[in-house]
């Protein structure tokens, strides 16, 4: 009797749910995810990736010595070696691919968030953008068979170089691609669909890029470079690009901020690599970057010590200008795009030679004391006589790129990757270092990647030379 009730019960389960059809849909849900929504999420999510809302977002501040840790030092000696690139293809690199897509598949995406061909425009830029910050920490990545969903679960790895060329030739379609006369992008927390801002944005970048290609390829760097500044960089500090936080809303607060102030954490000061270079030219952008103590003064943390410091009223930490719960970050900034016409100029990408590279130079320190709103003649007049500042032709390389990384505190990513590409400034290896080798080159692939996508993995260490080392060049170092 039991078995038969069991099956007239099914029976008439299965029949129901044929006779009511979609009674049980929901009409007022999504079938398809908002394109803007998605573009506000993948710009949300460089705070956590890139300007240190996680620990490991904060490794090159320590890699290139502009902070020193405290209490819980480690990752100052060295010791993060794998580090996962998960969250950036499923969430970001997911998300703009997938706008891509629902533009490509239907006019309906761009319906109120902005013309078809600037949500695809954007949704490449900011690609771009991202796979190049990956690629400068890993190497070669997954890119060509990336971001296919269940259609490939074991991406190839493509070489960087060719990952490189992609993105040059991404961002040039991409910038051709905009139309300003059309709606711009909504849910661009970044530029609030300024398109000539995305612009700039590409160029800048591919600018940037190019400068990269120096050592392996300066031939194609020079063509870029000057195709990149003919399209249109950033030309002011009114036009610098910074990630926008909000004060009185906790989901969008600055990552120090939270870091100091919500978690109530002293993880981090200025390093004396920092105060030691600053301090002697009396640097007026010093008590910008570090917190003044008790009688004025700015006290920075020695650098690479196996011991646990409390840093409160003892050590400066990160300044106010950078740790408000609203405070901007820099992304792009025209003092770093002076600094890098300044190092075209010295390495021959353009003429003018050392007199341009100085007057650039200059230029650049000044936008820098402007940026951060110390400027005055005066100060600056002095600084620019300071030891070691005047520009000589025989040390300008070095000047130029040491200025830039005094420049690009925090934004300090940028500042790993021209000390691996040319050595400067010069920095000495944490004195307890866990590996005698000193400032990683690279970060080591998930740990995950071998049981994932093995066969791929392998084949990208091989080309590293058999393991997946922190110390393996990038393509653009060799």
């Amino acid at each position: 009797m039991k078995r038969i009730i069991y099956i007239v019960v099914a029976g008439l389960f299965i029949s129901g749910c044929n006779k009511f059809g979609s009674t049980n849909v929901n009409p007022t849900l999504l079938t398809t995810a908002s394109t803007k929504a998605l573009l506000t999420n993948s710009l949300q999510s460089y705070s956590d990736l890139v300007q240190g809302s996680t620990a490991a977002s904060r490794l090159a501040a320590l890699y290139v010595q502009h902070l020193s840790e405290g209490p819980y030092p480690g990752s100052s000696l060295y010791s993060d070696r794998n580090l996962s690139f998960n969250t950036w293809y499923a969430g970001p690199l997911n998300n703009l691919q997938t706008i891509i897509n629902y533009n490509n598949e239907s006019n309906s995406a761009a319906s109120g968030n902005g013309s078809k061909d600037n949500q695809i425009a954007v949704s490449r830029i900011l690609k771009a953008h991202y796979y190049l910050l990956m690629t400068d920490k890993w190497g070669d990545l997954p890119y060509t068979d990336a971001l296919k969903g269940g259609a490939n679960y074991s991406p190839v790895y493509d070489k960087q170089q060719n990952i490189y060329t992609n993105l040059f030739k991404e961002l040039t379609e991409a910038v051709a691609q905009i139309k300003e006369s059309e709606s711009g992008v909504t849910g661009d927390v970044l530029f609030n669909g300024d398109m000539a801002a995305w612009k700039r944005f590409a160029n800048t970048q591919r600018m940037i890029m190019a400068l990269r290609l120096s050592k392996v390829d300066a031939t194609k760097g020079k063509a870029e470079y000057a195709a990149a500044i003919a399209a249109g960089v950033i030309t002011s500090n009114s036009q610098n690009v910074m990630y926008k936080y909000i004060s009185g809303d906790p989901n969008n607060s600055n990552p120090w901020y939270s870091n100091y102030t919500i978690g109530n954490r002293n993880d981090y000061a200025i390093s004396t690599t920092m105060t030691d270079y600053m301090s002697p030219k009396s640097d007026p952008r010093l008590p910008i970057y570090a917190e003044i103590l008790a009688g004025g003064t700015v006290k920075g943390l020695p650098y690479g010590r196996n011991a646990a410091i409390n840093i409160p009223a003892a050590y400066s930490r990160i300044g106010s200008y950078f740790r408000g719960q609203g405070s901007s970050m820099p992304i792009f900034t025209y003092a770093q795009v002076l600094f890098c016409q300044a190092e075209a100029a010295k390495l021959g990408y353009v003429s003018g030679g050392d007199t341009d590279a100085a007057l650039k130079y200059a230029d650049a320190i000044k936008a820098s004391f402007e940026q951060y709103g110390v400027f005055t003649q005066t100060a600056y007049d002095a600084y620019m006589l300071s030891s070691g500042v005047p520009y000589v032709a025989s040390t300008g390389h070095k000047q130029i790129i040491t200025e830039k990384w005094v420049h690009s505190y925090l934004n300090s990513w940028e500042a790993w990757n021209d000390w691996r590409r040319t050595g400067f400034p010069t920095l000495v290896p944490a004195v307890d270092a866990v590996d005698a080798r000193g400032v990683p080159y690279r970060l080591g692939y998930p740990t995950t990647e071998s049981a994932l996508n093995g066969t791929n993995y392998t084949a990208a260490v091989t080309s590293l030379g058999g393991t997946d080392d922190n110390y393996a060049k990038m393509w653009w170092c060799k």
